[in-house]
């Protein structure tokens, strides 16, 4: 039996016959260089080329579950802080022995305050940041400023609190609209990389037909809101695993609640002020913040080592040189589109429901009936059915468009019939599954809601250029939504619901509305994006159809040949390439090099 030949040679080998290959050609030390250093005999450039684009779509999905993976992180440990230390402010005992007479509510309204008022300016700044620092080093930034929220907790003062709740409020629109924009971006990659072969043959500059992401972009939202829900779920941990030993039973705390559901007013009134049985030694609460300071730094980890670029060095110079005039005014020239106009109801509603989850399910019906110990599992049944439900976006593959969003819309306009009606009774717990089962079902509600609409958005503006524009729209109304719900605190239940379901009603029939427009092919009225203008000298990109190249330049090459230049030698030493600035030795020699054009 034949020993089977080496799949690659060794250069420099033997051959067959002797010291010459059956062509005569000399091997060994006396081979030609070509020999030596080509290419090997069975080599697949086919098979090569597929294996590089696997490997392409593996860095997308892997760029996906960083980003993912990341929100979770940030927003649990965001989320179970703010929650405990809440809690511990609003024990009398907890300030007086701690803190004396520093005034820690008046801390904590102002830090409220500082989280929900400075969004309403991040319409202003958010475009403008994105395309200085680039969509993924935006995102570390802004999950950086998370973790210095975090890290402010271990001294608790006016001076700490204050200023860093503060710059969170400035990071959470420039966040999510740079998460939005990402996840978008890499649906569009993740298509490039899998029809190589249909663009091949077209040309790489052809764009390729609208919509054909649109699969992908729904599988990526599905998958990176699956995983932000059950940030809700990790926030709860703190509260199952350290602070629910030290609180005192429903009996004690909802000793002077007289009213739940629809019949209360504000926020849990006639709770108790003492809520804490013992008070957690300073040593644990340092452990705990650690923990969570940790598993933040472990979210930047992730954003800076694990999430590739959203585009290439070359688009992020074009993005950006469109002008900062232009970048800061865009946004609001996209009012002009009336698909946008058609969504803001949503927009708005999208900050209601959330917040409402949080506060009227989880404490007006919740806390105020089943006692505050319960909160934690309240939260994680939301949590739970958002995450999952994430997933029922994926019908928007083989359903109509608008199902998705409709039925979410439907489930929350259901719920908030039924709690118009209910109000139920304080510390009576019979009635602790009908919670579960509505927090779980509200989680279904905001699971379609955010995932349609992120798909929606970046299904029909899926031009690179407006992406963070239109994201950075969508989660500004959302920041305004919040603000106007931390303004209406203190109004009765009733007045709360009223509210949401006439937002809710008013978002759905908008965008049915949007949806029969563009049925009936009305163009949108978009602003035009302004050509790239680059104003670094003697930059240019290595490829035919520059995308800096000025008019005059481009003019010049459509039209005939180049202009000869004069016969006779120049004075000084010849430039050593076309439309370069002469370097300093050049410059004393006294030439002056080409002219710059």
């Amino acid at each position: 039996m034949e020993a089977e030949p080496p799949l690659y040679p060794m250069a420099g080998a033997a051959g067959p016959q002797g010291d010459e290959d059956r062509l005569g050609v000399p091997d060994g030390p006396e081979a030609p260089l070509d020999e030596l250093v080509g290419a090997y005999p069975n080599y697949n450039e086919e098979e090569e080329e597929r294996r590089y684009y696997r490997r392409k779509r593996l860095g997308v999905l892997k760029n996906v579950l960083a980003a993912s993976a990341g929100g979770m992180l940030t927003y649990g440990v965001y989320l179970g802080l703010l929650q405990m230390q809440l809690i511990l402010h609003y024990d009398e005992t907890y300030r007086e022995v701690k803190y004396g007479n520093m005034g820690l509510p008046d801390i904590d309204s102002k830090m409220l305050m500082g989280i929900n008022v400075t969004p309403i300016a991040a319409l202003l700044y958010t475009p403008v940041l994105i395309r200085f620092f680039g969509t993924k080093w935006m995102m570390f930034l802004a999950v950086g400023i998370y973790a210095l929220f975090v890290s402010t907790n271990y001294w608790e003062r006016y001076y700490t609190l204050v200023p860093s709740a503060v710059a969170l409020g400035m990071a959470i629109v420039p966040l999510w609209a740079s998460m939005g924009n990402y996840i978008t971006r890499m649906a569009q990659k993740y298509h490039e990389y899998s029809h190589y072969k249909e663009q091949d043959g077209q040309g790489m500059k052809q764009r390729p037909p609208r919509g054909s992401h649109a699969p992908y972009l729904l599988v990526f939202q599905a998958i990176f809101y699956s995983f932000f829900h059950l940030s809700f779920a990790c926030a709860q941990l703190p509260m199952i695993y350290f602070l629910n030993h030290y609180l005192y039973d429903l009996n004690h705390t909802l000793y002077n609640v007289q009213s739940c559901g629809t019949n209360s007013h504000g926020i849990l009134s006639g709770f108790n002020k003492t809520v804490l049985r013992t008070l957690p030694r300073s040593g644990n609460l340092i452990v705990v913040e650690s923990v969570l300071m940790a598993v933040a730094f472990l979210a930047m980890l992730l954003v800076l080592g694990l999430c590739g670029a959203a585009y290439r060095p070359t688009e992020e110079i074009d993005l950006r040189s469109v002008g900062w005039g232009n970048i800061f005014q865009l946004p609001f020239k996209h009012v002009r589109d009336y698909r946008l106009r058609h969504l803001v109801p949503f927009f708005i509603y999208s900050g209601f429901e959330v917040l409402f989850a949080c506060t009227g399910i989880a404490l007006g019906y919740g806390v105020c009936s089943v006692g505050l110990e319960r909160l934690a599992y309240l939260l994680v049944a939301y949590s739970l059915g958002a995450s999952a439900a994430s997933l029922l976006g994926l019908l928007g593959l083989w359903l109509p468009r608008p199902v998705p969003l409709v039925a979410g819309a439907g489930v929350h306009l259901l719920l908030t019939f039924i709690l118009f009606f209910w109000a139920p009774v304080p510390r009576v717990l019979q009635h602790s599954w009908i919670l579960y089962v509505a927090a779980a079902l509200w989680g279904v509600g905001s699971a379609l809601n955010k995932t349609g609409l992120s798909t929606l958005l970046g299904i029909l503006y899926e031009d690179k250029e407006r992406q963070d524009f239109i994201f950075t729209i969508y989660h500004w109304w959302q920041a305004v939504a919040i603000f106007t719900v931390y303004l209406g605190s203190s109004l009765h239940m009733k007045a709360k619901l009223a509210v949401l379901l006439v937002t809710l009603v008013a978002a759905a029939v908008s965008y049915l509305r949007m949806e029969q427009k563009l049925r009936r092919g009305v163009a949108p009225r978009q602003p035009r994006i302004p050509r790239p203008q680059h104003k670094v000298r003697g930059y240019r990109y290595l490829e035919e159809d520059n995308s800096d190249e000025s008019d005059a330049e481009g003019e010049h090459g459509d039209g005939a040949e180049e202009e000869a230049p004069p016969a006779g030698p120049r004075p000084g030493p010849e430039p050593a390439g076309l439309g370069r600035r002469p370097c300093p030795y050049e410059q004393a020699q006294g030439g002056d090099g080409p002219e710059e054009q």
